[in-house]
């Protein structure tokens, strides 16, 4: 069986005897796991296989494509341009990309990208995964086309586009493209093992991903012209398509991070400690706060359940609670991806959580692996409901 590394602090030990089960079981194949108070890694475990034929172990640097969980940096990188002044949450996204005006889009603020409530969650002609990864085409399709409902009425999932749409205003505003911007500005200050993308050194250390069982959205039944089947299912994606080369390439900050839970730990806990880490600030208190501010909250438009949005990051309670019913209560903000990865702010307990994978489980926002870690943290640090 394969060994849980790493330390785990007394109340957390439970934790890596969860992990040790869930990769007995075949649950799970490889993982890590962090859990940071108030700064300090108090649990950060890794175990498992690095591959499905469980020829080498998963290591302490080992890192895996996160999917979905890309978008808190995404959304971090904007919010520390609004810090700078460089970003306004409320003005027009043409005032930084001129062209993204076109077919009824003036009206599209630069926090309706933050809040999956600008219309444009996908692109709306037939394109192609190569054409997707190539930002040359993709980028500018979605500044051409018109909004899927009126802008700001109501949240559909940006599935894949938001990074293209972010990444657009970073590079408008920074003059480097995202992938740049968080290398310099955010992972390298940290010391973070996280990327963009990924440099081909690091290939050899990318645990590749296991694709998640079938969908149980029938895409051949929907509305071709549907915010669901243009924002999920155009085009098809086959999950594998995470272990290409190009994927690894190009620079998409909503579904091509590689990290692993620790280094998504360092990187949001900026949030979760006011902005500020090692003496270097990041984002005001202020900014934080317009996090909390809610955008929208009731049935996401292309995921088809009730969700609830800040400015940024998903939020917990209302809609969402109706939807993923073990999420903390209270001042947290979180996301996910694909297959089951999790990011874990919670302010009023100082506490940052996350769980990277290799095999994907069901469903797009946490999967049955990331609501057992979970419960058990929770109730390793005594709070009622768990």
């Amino acid at each position: 069986m394969a060994k849980v590394e790493g330390h785990a602090d007394a109340p957390f030990e439970s934790l890596r005897t969860l992990l040790e089960e869930q990769i007995a079981s075949g649950d799970e194949l490889g993982a890590s796991i962090v859990l940071n108070i108030d700064g300090k890694n108090v649990l950060d475990i890794w175990g498992g296989f690095f591959d499905e034929e469980k020829t080498k172990p998963w290591e302490k640097d080992t890192v895996v494509n996160v999917w979905s969980s890309t978008k808190t940096v995404a959304t971090l990188a904007a919010l520390i341009q609004v810090d700078r002044g460089q970003l306004d949450l409320d003005a027009p996204v043409s005032k930084y990309w001129p062209e993204f005006a076109e077919n009824g889009k003036e009206g599209v603020l630069v926090r309706h990208f933050l809040s999956h409530t600008s219309g444009v969650s996908g692109w709306k002609d037939p394109i192609t995964p190569e054409e997707v990864q190539d930002l040359s085409i993709s980028v500018p399709r979605l500044a051409k086309q018109a909004p899927f409902w009126p802008p700001g009425t109501a949240s559909g999932y940006h599935a894949v586009v938001m990074g293209h749409l972010i990444g657009e205003l970073i590079r408008r505003t920074s003059g480097k493209p995202m992938k740049q911007f968080v290398a310099e500005e955010i992972a390298g200050p940290l010391g973070a093992d996280f990327q963009v993308g990924a440099l081909e050194k690091d290939w050899p250390r990318i645990s590749p991903v296991i694709p998640p069982p079938p969908s149980p959205i029938d895409f051949s039944t929907l509305d071709k012209n549907s915010p669901t089947f243009l924002s999920l299912g155009n085009p098809p994606m086959d999950a594998r398509i995470a272990n290409t080369p190009s994927w690894r390439r190009t620079d998409m900050t909503g579904v091509n991070g590689t990290a692993n839970a620790r280094s998504l730990v360092r990187v949001l806990s900026i949030i979760t400690l006011g902005g500020t880490i090692d003496g270097k600030k990041y984002l005001s208190p202020q900014t934080i706060e317009k996090i909390f501010e809610e955008q929208a909250n009731g049935p996401d438009l292309v995921v088809g359940v009730p969700l609830r949005f800040g400015t940024g990051y998903g939020l917990t309670g209302g809609g969402t609670s109706q939807t993923i019913d073990w999420l903390p209560k209270g001042k947290v903000c979180f996301w996910g991806g694909w297959g089951g990865s999790l990011i874990i702010m919670d302010l009023e307990r100082k506490v940052t959580f996350s769980y990277t994978m290799n095999k994907m489980g069901a469903g797009i926002l946490g999967n049955v692996n990331s609501e057992k870690y979970l419960k058990a943290v929770y109730k390793a640090l005594g709070v009622e409901g768990y």
